[in-house]
């Protein structure tokens, strides 16, 4: 493929754009980061003229593809209205009361634009309502960018390593590390030990209940149930991070996939089909602190009527007919994700899928089984790399860590091609170099 529009766009972006993007990760693209200029349904067009069908969908929010009409009308409609008030109006109402019905943690809910402001308001709530400090994540979790939260997101580690915290950005407070323990995940001895321990000083426990940030790991079966109870024994607020899961796993989002309700969840990315909207659901006992003015929750934009109506449309679309849309989408990507497994094993290529339907993740590795972050190292870097390059080649855009994303707008015909092109990648790959 040529690529030579988005080569001299990316010469000038650095010139003008700091990383040249406009979020970090977005620059690990290979070769480069593409510039598109089109996109519906399930395809991208590049400036270049390629075609490419989409498994990255703007990292996740896309739960329905690009421009679904439903989504795109309802922002129109409301356009003709007004785009922001800094005022209350029916449609934060409507959609509230929607979301408060279908997500199982929700008694109220709270707006925001971003998950990581999602996650700061469920840290503040949890410490308010608690009167403890410290929030107990897990390695390779990622809960937004933020001093507070961005840590042992992606540590670098020596064999030997600790869990101590380690902060993830050159310019942190270093005393953020104070409020944080980091324990590794699906290990609940490490879990009980600790809160035997150190209850009193714990506020909440926050994880990804699919740990989609890396390598998407299943939780250990019962694991978060376990957790469920063990917050409860403690005193200790259980939240989860569905900004991922939320929507794409299960309307209710992993809660409602594995039957485990946190005490607060924080939800974003496809909530509003692809508009900038998060949100923090919860208990109302917890929530209510926001009313009794104990914690504070501000934002211009919250509530913000352009995205709530893309809110609107896609818990509308995504609700239809039993959650056909949904079920449609796991359908899709469990048949990705055996067709991948299958080719791999014809092809003897060293390759373990793990996930769910909706969002998945490949690893080049030896392993059978991944459990926790740290396994996730041990993976072949390289050859994950030559594949992405292979399958950009032949029209397929996945993102660069190996992550997929399926919309509703993925068919059978997009199906049926991509693995295809996996047949050949892998087929390439196991060819003995010269």
């Amino acid at each position: 493929m040529n690529f030579s529009h988005s080569e001299q766009l990316w010469d000038e972006s650095k010139r003008f754009l700091a990383g040249g993007v406009s979020s970090m990760l977005r620059s690990a693209s290979k070769p480069l980061p593409l510039f598109f200029r089109a996109a519906s349904g399930s395809r991208l067009t590049d400036v270049d003229g390629n075609s490419f069908i989409d498994y990255t969908l703007a990292w996740g929010p896309l739960i329905l593809g690009h421009s679904h009409p439903e989504v795109v009308n309802a922002v129109a409609g409301q356009l003709a209205q007004f785009q922001l008030l800094g005022a209350q109006h029916n449609l934060e109402v409507r959609v509230a009361r929607k979301l408060c019905d279908v997500i199982p943690c929700a008694e109220r809910v709270a707006f925001s634009s971003t998950g990581s402001e999602a996650v700061q308001l469920a840290f503040r709530l949890a410490r308010e309502f608690t009167g403890r400090r410290k929030i107990l994540k897990f390695e390779g979790h990622y809960h937004g960018w933020p001093d507070g939260v961005l840590v042992s997101y992606r540590p670098a580690l020596a064999p030997d390593s600790n869990y101590d915290p380690q902060l993830g950005s050159g310019g942190q407070t270093p005393s953020v590390v104070d409020d944080v323990v980091v324990l590794p995940w699906n290990d609940l001895d490490r879990v009980r030990e600790l809160l035997k321990q150190h209850a009193d000083q714990i506020a909440a426990i926050i994880l990804e209940p699919v740990l989609c940030n890396s390598s998407c790991l299943m939780p250990a079966p019962g694991y978060l149930q376990t957790l469920r109870d063990v917050c409860n024994q403690f005193g200790v607020l259980l939240i989860f991070d569905e900004v991922i899961t939320g929507f794409r796993v299960a309307l209710g989002g992993a809660q409602e996939l594995f039957g485990v309700v946190p005490d607060l969840a924080t939800f974003g990315k496809a909530v509003a089909g692809g508009f900038p909207l998060s949100l923090v659901g919860g208990k109302s006992e917890i929530m209510d602190l926001i009313s009794a003015r104990r914690v504070v929750h501000a934002g211009t934009f919250n509530g913000n009527p352009i995205v709530l109506a893309a809110a609107e449309a896609t818990v509308d679309a995504l609700s239809r007919d039993h959650g056909a849309a949904l079920n449609r989408i796991r359908r899709h990507g469990d048949l990705l994700m055996s067709g991948i497994r299958r080719r791999a094993q014809d092809t003897q290529i060293p390759l373990l899928v793990n996930g769910v339907g909706a969002a998945f993740h490949l690893s080049f590795t030896t392993r059978t089984e991944m459990r926790s972050y740290r396994d996730t190292l041990d993976c072949d870097i390289p050859k994950r790399d030559a594949f992405l390059q292979a399958m950009l080649e032949r029209g397929i855009y996945l993102l660069s860590d190996g992550r997929w994303y399926i919309s509703a707008a993925h068919d059978e015909t997009d199906i049926r091609h991509t693995l295809a092109a996996v047949e050949e990648c892998l087929a390439l790959l196991g060819k003995p170099s010269n």
